[in-house]
Parts: structure tokens; C-alpha cells; sequence
């Protein structure tokens, strides 16, 4: 399991435009940077990332 720092992060589904593929990690509040965590599949996936991290809403970056 990733490591996850709400004070210096946020969780985030990145989604590919061409493909559609769906990627849900963190990303850092100060530089940017982008932990991958889970494929995200179906919207069984996504709930199962927020249950992991506790997590109650979730952005998708394009």
C-alpha cells in the first residue's frame, strides 16, 4: 500500500483522452509530482480506492 499524506498531497484518477484508461494515485501539492496507485476499471475500483485511503471524493485530471 502507498503511502498517503493529505497535508502534502491529494488523490487524484488521471484519465487518458485518447485511450480512456483511468489511473488513480496522488498527486503532490507543492511540485506536481504523480504516485500511481490502482488501474481503475470500473466504478468498483474507484470506490474501493476511496474505501482503502478513506477517502470521501475524488477530481479527474485529464
Amino acid at each position: 500500500m502507498v503511502a498517503y499524506d493529505p497535508e502534502k498531497q491529494y488523490a487524484v484518477i488521471r484519465s487518458s483522452i485518447c485511450t480512456g484508461e483511468k489511473v488513480a494515485g496522488f498527486k503532490n501539492k507543492d511540485d506536481g509530482h504523480f504516485v500511481e496507485v490502482m488501474l481503475i476499471r470500473s466504478p468498483a475500483d474507484e470506490e474501493s480506492f476511496k474505501e482503502m485511503y478513506g477517502i470521501e471524493s475524488i477530481k479527474t485530471e485529464y
